[in-house]
């Protein structure tokens, strides 16, 4: 499973310590104090333990499934960098690198002075009473039994984009969130950018009419391949518990892979590419701007492959040489469309890189998102009726911003910017365009029976673990 003060060695004196310090800033010295007999406990609770509620001042106690780039980078980075302002404590890290979870222990104990505990299987952190919050950053194909498990013994949960590989797991997740009453959030912070939300309250107004089109782009261009990583001299097989890392949902690899290990975002079986790493960053904050989020009418997607970008070893560096070609697109199109009219356009590329004008149209205005402003422009026929308005500058969407969120909805007991509602639609739309590129269809969605049919009505089974021989 795969960026500022000081956390404690729970082990002896150490122990005793952190438990000292830890309820001198959220009084929660007795839950602590059970740590030890339930770390060591693998099965589930024997009876369903709900999680502690956490008031306006009490400190929140973070545990780390995954700690690879995203997970040790932005989540275990940024809550050392915000810790003390978050009033959170850096508890615990797992992850199936041993060298992974040795590096992130000691970058907490070095920022903090305190050394949280190391796992290997996330299930002993989750048997922990005083941990109130799972970070779950492991290749996508774990993300839907770590946050279920974790909601289940009263944790809430972070978990990184795309929420689910696919869509029956979405509903798995959505399902258990409700019934648990845990808060979730999804990793995809342009949620937490406030020009998405001045731009829903003029939508909710009526300033721009009804949502006629929406369009973004997340464009990038790598002549040497996306997400062919650096493969680290580390990564052995008697570091990386590999039978975990595939978990029982992947059949299709018994051998060690590295490549497979560090670049997982170039195969179906782990990832949708694009559409599971990029689009989740425009797909939730479009969703999320139109004020009224809705789960898609029928997708569409097209993709290619064409440029071979993995095989072009001209100025590429050794350490990025890969002999596996991707089974992921290099370019994606996807169009989807809403109860209420609304068509949605959303590209990515690895090839090129010039992206399109952010942009949703209304019938009688449209709003565009540049410079991270919000300008409203009249169409023609309402020129006289409305006038152009440009809101002011807001910050750039950051991590650190969508962490306070998420810390500040826990205490508030309200739902987060990327919350469950809104994630499960978006990872609809996702998992509907995937199928619709792969099997070359146009996808028609029922909200009420959570069924995919094509345009004649025939169901189409959604792509699952296995459902062929790349997945």
């Amino acid at each position: 499973m795969s960026t500022e003060s000081h956390q404690p060695p729970v082990t002896g004196a150490s122990r005793r310590e952190f438990i000292k310090r830890t309820a001198a800033a959220g009084g929660i010295a007795g839950i602590l104090a059970n740590q030890a007999a339930s770390a060591k406990n693998f099965t589930k609770l024997a009876s369903p333990y709900g999680g502690r509620v956490i008031g306006a001042n009490d400190r929140i106690v973070l545990g780390f499934v995954g700690v690879g780039g995203q997970g040790s980078g932005a989540h275990v980075g940024q809550n050392l960098e915000h810790f003390k302002e978050n009033n959170v404590a850096l508890a615990a890290v797992c992850d199936v690198s041993k060298h992974r979870v040795d590096e992130n222990v000691s970058k907490i104990y070095d920022k903090t002075g305190f050394k949280p505990d190391g796992y290997g299987d996330f299930r002993r952190v989750l048997d922990r009473k005083d941990i109130d919050v799972i970070f779950c950053a492991t290749v996508d194909h774990w993300h839907t039994r770590v946050s279920c498990e974790s909601m289940e013994s009263g944790k809430h949960v972070y978990v990184e984009k795309p929420m689910t590989r696919y869509l029956g797991e979405a509903f798995q997740i959505y399902d258990t969130c409700k019934r648990t009453k845990k808060l979730l959030q999804v990793g995809s912070q342009g949620c937490s950018d406030m020009k998405w939300h001045k731009a829903a309250e003029w939508i909710r107004a009526g300033k721009i009419g009804p949502i006629v089109m929406s369009q973004g782009s997340y464009m990038r261009n790598n002549p040497h391949g996306e997400w062919n990583y650096t493969i680290a001299p580390w990564a052995r097989p008697e570091d990386i518990n590999w039978k975990m890392w595939l978990g029982e949902q992947i059949q299709t690899g018994e051998v060690f892979n590295a490549d497979h290990y560090f670049r997982w975002r170039k195969y179906y079986p782990y990832c949708g590419g694009l559409l599971g790493d990029l689009f989740p960053h425009k797909l939730h904050p479009y969703m999320l701007a139109t004020g009224n989020p809705q789960f898609p009418v029928r997708v569409a997607a097209l993709g290619s492959k064409a440029f071979k970008t993995d095989l072009n070893n001209v100025g590429r560096k050794p350490e990025q040489a890969t002999k596996y070609v991707r089974d992921v697109e290099e370019v994606i199109q996807l169009i989807a469309e809403f109860p209420d009219g609304n068509v949605m356009h959303i590209t990515s590329s690895t090839v090129n890189e010039v992206g399109t004008q952010e942009m949703i149209r209304g019938h009688k205005a449209t709003l565009t998102m540049g410079g991270n402003k919000v300008q409203l422009n009249p169409e023609r026929p309402f020129a006289e009726d409305i006038e152009p308005q440009t809101s002011e500058s807001f910050p750039g969407e950051s991590v650190a911003a969508h962490h306070k969120n998420f810390y500040e909805s826990i205490r508030a007991n309200k739902q987060p910017n990327a919350n469950i509602d809104l994630a499960t639609k978006v990872q609809t739309v996702i998992s509907l365009a995937e199928m619709s590129d792969r099997l070359g269809v146009m996808c028609y969605f029922d909200a009420a029976t959570r069924k995919v049919t094509d345009k004649s009505g025939r169901d189409l089974k959604p792509l699952t673990y296995g459902w062929d021989k790349n997945s």
